[in-house]
C-alpha cells in the first residue's frame, strides 16, 4: 500500500501560518519552523496585551480625572466618594472624556459632588452629636 502524506492539508496548514507571519523579520516570515514560533508568541502577547490595554487606559482617565478635579479645588478620591454619594452612575471613561473635551458639564457634576459631600459630611455630625 503506498504512503499517504496528506500533502494538500500540510501545505495548507503551513502557507496559513506564514501568512499570519507576514511582516516579521527575516526568516521568521519565511520558514514555517521559525515563523510557527513567532505567531505562538506573537498570540502570548496579543492576549497578555488586551488585558495591558485595559489597565492603561483606566489609568489614564483617572489621571485626566484628578487633574480636572484638583484644578476645581478636590481631590480624585474626593470625587469619586462624593460620585457616589450623589447617585451619579458615569464611568470613568465618560468623565475623563467630559475632563477634556466639556468643562462646564464636568463644573456641574463636580458641583453636585461637592454639594453630596457637605450633606454626606453633615449627616455625620448630626450622628456623632446624637
Amino acid at each position: 500500500m503506498p504512503r499517504a502524506t496528506n500533502a494538500v492539508a500540510s501545505r495548507r496548514r503551513r502557507k496559513k501560518i506564514i501568512a499570519e507571519a507576514k511582516g516579521f523579520r527575516g526568516r521568521r516570515s519565511k520558514l514555517f519552523r521559525y515563523a510557527k514560533c513567532a505567531v505562538m508568541k506573537a498570540r502570548v502577547f496579543a492576549f497578555r496585551d488586551r488585558k495591558t490595554r485595559k489597565r492603561n487606559f483606566r489609568m489614564l482617565w483617572q489621571v485626566r480625572i484628578n487633574a480636572a478635579a484638583r484644578a476645581n479645588g478636590i481631590t480624585y478620591s474626593r470625587f469619586i466618594e462624593g460620585l457616589k454619594a450623589a447617585g451619579i452612575g458615569l464611568d470613568r471613561k465618560s468623565l475623563a472624556d467630559l475632563a477634556v473635551n466639556d468643562e462646564a458639564a464636568f463644573k456641574a457634576i463636580l458641583d453636585q459632588v461637592k454639594s453630596a459631600l457637605q450633606n454626606k459630611q453633615a449627616e455625620l455630625a448630626k450622628k456623632k452629636a446624637a
